[in-house]
């Protein structure tokens, strides 16, 4: 149901917060312009202190809407009867169309100055929270029944079958990627030194290559075998 004065239509007519103790709640407000006018709105309440309304002035243009957010602060007590007394006021008035909010002023909204003024008063009402569903309690069938022991051919009892529960893998984990960590060093180091070598024996070889044969032959061969050897290491890994 839509309400209002002459200049906005508000919905809904009144303003209904879900009451519960210690908590806040809100509602929606909105303000429909149906005129061809800017239209500058203003709201008050009975009891400031406990509502706040955002925003609480503004202009809404023509054919269009607006909506407000109101909030009930918590309360730490409520009426016995769930019943409330405070009330909200909305004042509009037209405003020309090159006001902003910065223009909106409490004198636009006084009748004492002349002013042209559109009222409307909404009502409070309290709501009570949806009641939680109660839980439901249902005969177990013999299928939904523990399992039984059973016994076998020769009488001897059988023990029930119970699911083992699933194996903390995370130490395992950890070892592995320890693991991994160790061989990749060691597998770095161990290029590291097939580099060094082959840069060795490259070395050797231009010495050799120049006429300079004063290293041992049997030095060669060793760094030699060194090097394929290493390199028969780093294949299988």
């Amino acid at each position: 149901m839509n309400s209002g004065g002459e200049l906005l239509t508000i919905h809904p007519h009144e303003l209904q917060f879900q009451f519960e103790l210690n908590k806040q709640n809100s509602c929606t407000m909105q303000l429909s312009n149906n005129t061809d006018n800017h239209v500058a709105f203003k709201v008050k309440t009975t009891n400031p202190r406990k509502y706040s309304v955002r925003p609480n002035t503004g202009i809404v243009l023509p054919h269009s809407t607006y909506d407000l957010l109101v909030t009930m602060q918590a309360q730490q007590e409520g009426p016995s009867d769930m019943q409330c007394k405070d009330r909200f006021l909305l004042q509009s008035v037209i405003t020309s169309p090159e006001s902003t909010i910065k223009d909106i002023t409490s004198d636009m909204f006084k009748k004492e100055s002349g002013n042209i003024v559109d009222e409307y008063k909404l009502k409070v009402t309290y709501v009570l929270p949806p009641e939680p569903l109660p839980a439901t309690f249902e005969e177990l069938s013999d299928e939904g029944s523990p399992p039984k022991p059973s016994i076998s051919d020769n009488g001897s009892l059988n023990d029930t079958v119970i699911s083992k529960a699933p194996v903390d893998t995370q130490d395992d984990l950890t070892q592995a990627k320890v693991l991994i960590l160790r061989l990749t060093e060691e597998l770095n180091s161990t290029l590291q030194l097939n580099n060094k070598l082959h840069q060795e024996m490259d070395r050797l070889r231009l010495e050799i290559s120049r006429g300079r044969s004063g290293i041992p032959f049997m030095y060669i061969i060793i760094v030699g075998f060194i090097g394929i050897f290493f390199g028969y290491v780093i294949n299988r890994s």
